[in-house]
C-alpha cells in the first residue's frame, strides 16, 4: 500500500489498485497489476450480489482510512460505472449530496450508516446525481472497491 495522491496533494490514506489506477495529474487510467489471488472469492460474492459477472469487474481499489482521515466530497471517475464498496474495520458515515452541488445546504446532504463488514452499491442516479464522502473516523477502517468499466450494464 502506498499513500494517496490527488494533483500534488498527499491523502492521509494509503492505497492500493488492481486492474487500473487512476492518475490525477493526468486525469486518465493507467494500467496496474491484476486482481491477487486472495481477493478473487470476494469479488466472485460482490459480483454476485452486484447482478455482473466477476470478470465484468475491472477495478478494486483497497483503501486504508486511519483515525482522523476523511474522504472528502466527490464523485468516482467516469471510467467506471458501478461502484460496490465493501467497508472493514470502524463503522463510517457515507454522505450524499446533489451533483454538480450548486450552492450546497445542510439539508441536502443524506447520511448512511456504514457498518463493519457491510456493502454497498452505487448505480444509476446514486452513482451519477450525487457525490459522496466519509466523515473523519475514530477507529481504523479498510474499504474494499469493486468497479465495472464505463458502459457496462448489468444482465
Amino acid at each position: 500500500m502506498q499513500a494517496a495522491q490527488y494533483k500534488g496533494y498527499t491523502a492521509r490514506r494509503r492505497i492500493v489498485s488492481y486492474g487500473g489506477s487512476f492518475d490525477y495529474d493526468a486525469n486518465r487510467l493507467r494500467p496496474a497489476e491484476p486482481l491477487i489471488e486472495p481477493l478473487h472469492g470476494l469479488r466472485a460474492r460482490v459480483a454476485q450480489w452486484m447482478g455482473v459477472d466477476p470478470e465484468d469487474i475491472a477495478h478494486v481499489l483497497v483503501a486504508e482510512y486511519p483515525p482522523g482521515a476523511p474522504l472528502g466530497w466527490h464523485r468516482d471517475v467516469p471510467d467506471f460505472q458501478d461502484v460496490a464498496g465493501v467497508s472493514l474495520g470502524s463503522g463510517a458515515v457515507l454522505r450524499f449530496r446533489p451533483y454538480p452541488p450548486v450552492s450546497p445546504r445542510r439539508k441536502d446532504i443524506l447520511r448512511a450508516e456504514v457498518e463493519p463488514r457491510s456493502i454497498y452499491l452505487m448505480r444509476g442516479p446514486a452513482r451519477w446525481a450525487w457525490q459522496h464522502s466519509v466523515m473523519p473516523l475514530a477507529e481504523t477502517r479498510w474499504s474494499i472497491t469493486f468497479r465495472t468499466p464505463a458502459g457496462k450494464r448489468p444482465a
